[in-house]
């Protein structure tokens, strides 16, 4: 798997906002906002994977 690069311009709270919540887990920010993206998209696709589930069970 490749990676690329995504370039983000943020105001300063927020940066020191993500900063702030990547330091308590012992992260960079980069690897700490990679991982909400990627929590967020399995939530996601989770969700519709229970939904289909329930389509297909016929579960309303």
């Amino acid at each position: 798997m490749g990676t690329t690069v995504l370039s983000l311009r943020i105001d300063h709270e927020l940066l020191e906002r993500l900063r702030h919540h990547a330091a308590r887990r012992g992260m960079s920010v980069q690897d700490y906002v990679v991982r909400t993206l990627i929590r967020d998209d399995f939530d996601e696709r989770f969700q519709t994977a229970v939904e289909e589930t329930e389509k297909f069970y016929g579960v309303t």
